[in-house]
Order: structure tokens, then sequence, then C-alpha cells
């Protein structure tokens, strides 16, 4: 069962953060993380309507480089996460694990119950947050058909769950 610990608010959940200073913060257009996709060969998400981006942003000579981003597709209360793409030198699971607390964070705050990711041979990650895998039919008809791999479901951060539970919630 979830925690009973009180969600943070949307506002407080979307505050830009800076961790050895790198900022991350929600892309006002989640397209502008589509470069990163692309350099990296991942698929784009097929949704035209994506319900939030996160950036990391490092600092350059003509201002910010941006060095991973992460995006996300809704479905009721589920989420399916693309990413993180990462292109950073020093860190780059650290700057990933940031990226995806952040979504967490959002995603939660928004009112997803139920977290969906693609492994991208970032396990490590993954389970540190609680993520645990999950078959290809645990995806909501909204979110099922992407490509990938493998699949990783989170809720509330705890593998004290199933899909008995998840499939009785409704719109998850």
């Amino acid at each position: 069962m979830p925690s009973a610990a009180p969600l943070p608010t949307l506002a407080s959940a979307t505050r830009p953060r800076v961790w050895q200073g790198i900022g991350y913060r929600p892309l006002p257009d989640p397209s502008q993380a589509r470069i990163l996709f692309d350099f990296a060969a991942l698929p784009w998400p097929p949704s035209a309507d994506l319900a939030f981006g996160w950036g990391a942003f490092a600092p350059a000579d003509d201002g910010e480089r941006l060095l991973g981003a992460l995006v996300a597709e809704r479905h009721g209360a589920a989420a399916l996460l693309h990413g993180p793409v990462v292109i950073a030198e020093r860190e780059p699971l650290e700057v990933a694990s940031q990226l995806v607390a952040a979504a967490l964070d959002h995603a939660t705050a928004a009112g997803a119950v139920t977290l969906f990711a693609r492994p991208q041979g970032l396990d490590r990650v993954w389970v540190r947050f609680g993520f645990i895998p999950v078959p290809e039919v645990a995806l909501p008809g909204g979110l099922a058909g992407r490509g990938g791999a493998g699949l990783y479901a989170w809720r509330g951060g705890s593998a004290l769950w199933s899909l008995r539970e998840a499939a009785a919630a409704p719109g998850s």
C-alpha cells in the first residue's frame, strides 16, 4: 500500500533544483528534449500531448547547455516516463537519478499513482527508486503499444504492491 504521507503540491514539486552545479527544472515545452532523444537514437514518444518534461542544465560559455532530459505521457492515474537521456560526461547515472527523482515528485503531485518506465540499461536507477519489473500487459491501454523491451513500474516507491491492486485502481 502506498505511503500515507501527504503529497507535495504541484508548485513545490516543480521548483527548480540544483545538484553539484547542475540545474534541474521543468521544461516549458517538453519537445525541447527531442534533440537529446535524437542524439541518443531513442524513440520519441508518439503522443503529441506530453504531460511534462524535466531538463538538466549545465553552465556554458553562452549561458547553459541541456545535458539531460526526461519526458512523460499520462493516461488517467498512470504515467509512462521516457528517458532519462543524459549526455553528461561527469556522473551520468547521478544526473539520470536526479531527473527521475524530479519526475517522481512532479507526477505524484499531479495525481499519478503508477509510473512506468523502460529499463534502457538503467536498472540501478529504477531499482534505487522502488521500480519493479512488470509484464507489458500492465500498461494501461492509452500507454500500450510503445516500442521498447522490458518494463518497470513504480507505485509509491514500494515493491509491496501487486498488479492485481493496480488493475483494481480506477484509471491506472
